[in-house]
């Protein structure tokens, strides 16, 4: 983990100086982490990887000035993971999850949000690099802890069930991914209207996993309503 030594210092001062507005309720050493965590989030929102792992390394230090266990050093490794993570480092990526989910358990107990969503983002990351059985009990349990917390309709759910579908995709599953992209499709379409960017893009999704099953007749009109969706929004 990089040091933070006078030159960094002054370095994170010229970030609260252009982070923005100073929050009045907060103490000055909470100002800093914060203003430090925005600029690591306009870093990223740039495409700008490597000054992104830099802020956030320098978020994880001032978190832990609240202590080890504080929720904000929680936070910090969650961004700096997903960051490595961006960049395919998943060797860095995975200990920060785990760290990160270790506090929150801690903080908040087995079932609260920012448990599922650590949990999704591991489930993720072990499958992108081909982990499947490390990835599944992952997902499957992000999964139930959102339907317990938001109800079985909420697009978070609807996030998780997608998540766990592409798994099983990755697997060679796809009857079990229909199942989990049916449901994601009706949530979204609830939720988010029928002409959203999401709803076309599970639509492809399903329709992906139709021609697996053998089904091009129903995969290709899952392709004319996205695509028609995708025309009305250019």
């Amino acid at each position: 983990m990089r040091r933070v030594g006078n030159n960094t210092l002054g370095w994170l001062s010229l970030i609260m100086f252009v982070g923005g507005v100073l929050l009045s309720s907060a103490s000055c050493e909470e100002q800093t982490w914060e203003k430090a965590m925005a600029a690591g989030q306009q870093a990223v929102q740039q495409g700008n990887y490597a000054e992104a792992e830099r802020i956030y390394q320098v978020a994880v230090k001032k978190a832990e000035a609240y202590g080890r266990e504080d929720r904000r050093v929680a936070v910090s490794l969650s961004q700096l993971a997903q960051v490595y993570a961006g960049q395919g480092k998943h060797v860095e990526a995975e200990p920060l999850y785990l760290q990160a989910l270790k506090i929150y358990q801690a903080v908040h107990g087995e079932t609260h949000a920012d448990v599922a969503a650590t949990l999704n983002n591991l489930g993720v990351l072990h499958r992108m690099y081909g982990q499947y059985a490390e990835a599944e009990p992952l997902l499957v349990r992000a999964l139930s802890i959102k339907e317990a917390l938001v109800g079985p309709d909420h697009p978070d759910v609807a996030l998780s069930a997608a998540n766990l579908g592409q798994l099983y995709v990755a697997q060679g599953q796809p009857a079990k991914a229909e199942p989990l992209y049916r449901r994601a499709l009706s949530i979204r379409q609830q939720a988010l209207g029928l002409s959203h960017p999401e709803v076309a893009k599970t639509l492809e999704d399903l329709a992906n996993v139709l021609r697996k099953l053998g089904r091009s007749n129903e995969a290709v009109a899952l392709d004319l309503q996205a695509r028609e969706i995708r025309a009305k929004r250019s």
